[in-house]
């Protein structure tokens, strides 16, 4: 019997990176975790009232579909943010809040795999390669067969819907879609996004659409695909969105987002939260109203990154390439992921995450983030520039340790 959790386990990027530095000690007595996309700005001081005010409802168990105030506060935003029509989104009916987007990416192919595509094979989940891990992980335990699409250099760094099999396309459940991308933080267009839509509409699956960096960009404000929707004419048929506070409102331990889309999959979704789920507490969900209905931090909060990405441009130069245009993760070519790793923990006390780590290899045994390391900008001004400095330090000499073993 196939054993669907023991390679979880063993594949888990943060389980690996343990692994791969066991042993090694950090290069400077201040090491700075570069490794993990936590954000480390303290959350907005308007949380603090909510949180307070409703003291005495930490004594109930939560709905899985929360409050009326928080699903209308989620669903002004979205009409707000991706100019939706004011009768498009019902706030009973086609949004949730969900623990953290982490819970509700998993909880979705446990909902979107119920009904089996054909009763000889499994049902297939696609995702870019690189991903999110949760994306593998969730695929293995519904039961479905991940089907990795390149996200390279040659594709853009998104996956290419109009390369998949028709057969490949006939047995698909679920689609994992991430704009800004995990890691390479490209920015998916309109079109780009509507091409994954009118496939999921033609052979009956369900998108995922991830946009949990959504509000963390440079110049060019990212598209959703309820706009998508939208332009074509309103249907939240085939596809669900994913929002969350974390990296919007630096509010990543209230465990805080939402999903919103077709209503048949939004009742599955609270159903297995019921079961086996954690339901926001009332005292987060008011905080959370708040974040919700409040822009000015967030525009702080994107200040502060395109910040440390202009630091990065200055301080890792050609080594950086071009810069992601959502997101605040860098996308390092450094030649070997696991190496780069290696060193910049032991010579600088950059714990970075190989590129590796974050996708599969091939059909001819090729990992497309092999290599590549992933740097989360998370820290303050001042930490981010020292890291940033040191890890040129220590790619510098790399690079010419390699460029004197390829002359030798």
């Amino acid at each position: 019997m196939t054993d669907r959790l023991d390679p979880l386990l063993r594949f888990h990027p943060f389980t690996r990176l343990n692994t791969l530095l066991q042993g090694i000690e950090p290069g400077h007595q201040r090491p700075l975790l570069f490794s993990v996309g936590e954000p480390q700005a303290t959350p907005p001081e308007m949380i603090k009232g909510p949180l307070v005010q409703n003291l005495a409802e930490w004594g109930r168990y939560p709905l899985a579909v929360g409050n009326a105030d928080f699903r209308r506060a989620a669903t002004d935003w979205l009409n707000r943010r991706f100019h939706l029509p004011a009768s498009m989104l019902d706030p009973d009916r086609h949004l949730m809040p969900i623990a953290g987007t982490r819970q509700g990416l998993f909880f979705v192919a446990l909902a979107a795999l119920q009904e089996p595509v054909s009763a000889a094979e499994r049902p297939v989940v696609l995702m870019p390669n690189p991903f999110y891990h949760v994306y593998a992980g969730a695929a293995a335990m519904a039961g479905g067969e991940p089907v990795f699409l390149p996200a390279t250099a040659a594709t853009g760094f998104l996956p290419d819907p109009d390369t998949i099999d028709r057969r490949t396309l006939e047995r698909t459940a679920l689609a994992y879609v991430c704009s800004p991308a995990n890691p390479q933080g490209v920015v998916a267009s309109q079109a780009y996004l509507a091409r994954w839509l009118k496939l999921a509409r033609q052979y009956g699956f369900t998108v995922a659409f991830d946009e949990c960096y959504s509000e963390l960009y440079r110049d060019a404000v990212p598209s959703g695909a309820l706009e998508v929707a939208a332009e074509a004419g309103g249907s939240l048929d085939n596809l669900v969105v994913f929002h969350s506070l974390s990296k919007r409102s630096s509010g990543a331990g209230l465990r805080s987002g939402f999903i919103a889309g077709e209503e048949r999959m939004l009742k599955r979704i609270a159903q297995l939260v019921n079961y086996g789920g954690v339901a926001i507490p009332y005292p987060i969900l008011a905080a959370s109203t708040a974040l919700w209905r409040d822009e000015a931090h967030v525009a702080i909060n994107r200040a502060l990154y395109n910040e440390n990405f202009a630091r990065a441009r200055r301080i890792l130069g050609n080594r950086m390439g071009a810069t992601p245009g959502g997101g605040f993760f860098l996308w390092l070519d450094v030649g070997n992921g696991e190496t780069a790793a290696k060193r910049l923990w032991g010579e600088a006390g950059v714990k970075v995450l190989p590129g590796g780590y974050m996708a599969r290899a091939d059909a001819n045994g090729q990992n497309p983030g092999e290599r590549y390391i992933r740097v989360a900008l998370v820290y303050d001004a001042a930490a981010t520039q020292e890291g940033l400095e040191r890890m040129a330090r220590v790619l510098t000499s790399n690079v010419a340790a390699a460029s004197e073993e390829a002359g030798s």
